[in-house]
């Protein structure tokens, strides 16, 4: 048992060791490091993210590395987090856009403003937030270079999941992973939902075409008077009290479709033509 325990903080040390290398202040010039760097697990995250720890670890945190920055009376955090895959770390980055402002490429996706940056590269999301001493001061070209030198300092990949690309073009809101009950639904357990101007689309992927079959019948019980839809593999369409029209779909181990249309039948058109872009 020792043992163990010994091992798992040496595999805990290490990853955060790694996680360090990525964290320099001098990365711009004029800035230098105020304070010790900083390394937080699952079980102590809540003595940093004081009531915020869940909104990580939900998404499948494993570590964070973190360190200050101070230029004359301007401060900034840099915070690198580790998770468990390139999903969680482009899920907890999707969740934290501000859908107001615009979203740029750095990794796998990135978005700066004016005091603040954040972005997923791989299996990191990393965020850094200015405090600088005049609150209306625009300093993204700051938060651009600090976000640049992290970025090409870690390794994984700068594509998004492949899911996000499977949404057809026109969504009025980000693509945004939810954790676990999409669409309120518990049989979902994660997936990526976005809204168009009539109806909101999801895509879940099971670990088999075996077990995303059970998950669909189990929803089409949820719907009485639900009715086949030719679409994907199998399908149903149905009118529920709070999704209106709606259509779900499973093609092979991907589970999909169209909720909050007028009528079930214009859901199942929608879900046809996104069945149609999933391989």
């Amino acid at each position: 048992m020792k043992h163990a325990a010994l091992l798992l903080a040496l595999a805990f040390t290490a990853g955060a060791a790694g996680a360090q290398e990525f964290l320099d202040c001098h990365s711009v010039p004029g800035w230098e490091q105020d304070g010790a760097k900083r390394q937080y697990g699952s079980g102590n995250l809540y003595e940093y993210k004081d009531g915020g720890a869940e909104g990580y670890l939900i998404f499948g945190f494993v570590r964070m590395s973190t360190m200050d920055c101070k230029s004359g009376a301007n401060m900034l955090t840099i915070d690198v987090s580790e998770m468990t895959g390139a999903d969680a770390a482009y899920g907890i980055f999707a969740a934290n856009l501000d859908p107001t402002q615009p979203t740029t490429q750095i990794g796998m996706g990135g978005q700066i403003q004016a005091q603040s940056a954040s972005f997923a590269k791989g299996k990191y999301y990393v965020e850094i937030v200015e405090t600088a001493a005049n609150s209306d001061a625009d300093d993204s070209a700051t938060m651009r270079a600090f976000a640049g030198a992290v970025e090409v300092r870690l390794q994984g990949s700068v594509d998004p999941p492949a899911q996000v690309r499977w949404f057809p073009p026109g969504n009025v809101a980000p693509i945004r992973m939810v954790p676990e009950s999409v669409l309120g639904l518990r049989e979902l357990k994660r997936g990526y939902v976005t809204n168009y101007s009539t109806g909101q689309a999801f895509i879940v992927l099971e670990d088999t075409p075996d077990s995303a079959a059970l998950v669909l019948k189990a929803l089409r019980a949820r719907f009485p008077g639900a009715t086949s839809a030719p679409v994907g593999d199998e399908a149903f369409q149905a009118h529920a009290q709070y999704l209106g029209g709606l259509c779900i779909l499973r093609k092979g181990r991907v589970l999909a479709g169209y909720v909050n249309l007028p009528t079930p039948q214009e859901a199942a058109a929608q879900a046809a033509a996104l069945a149609a872009r999933i391989p």
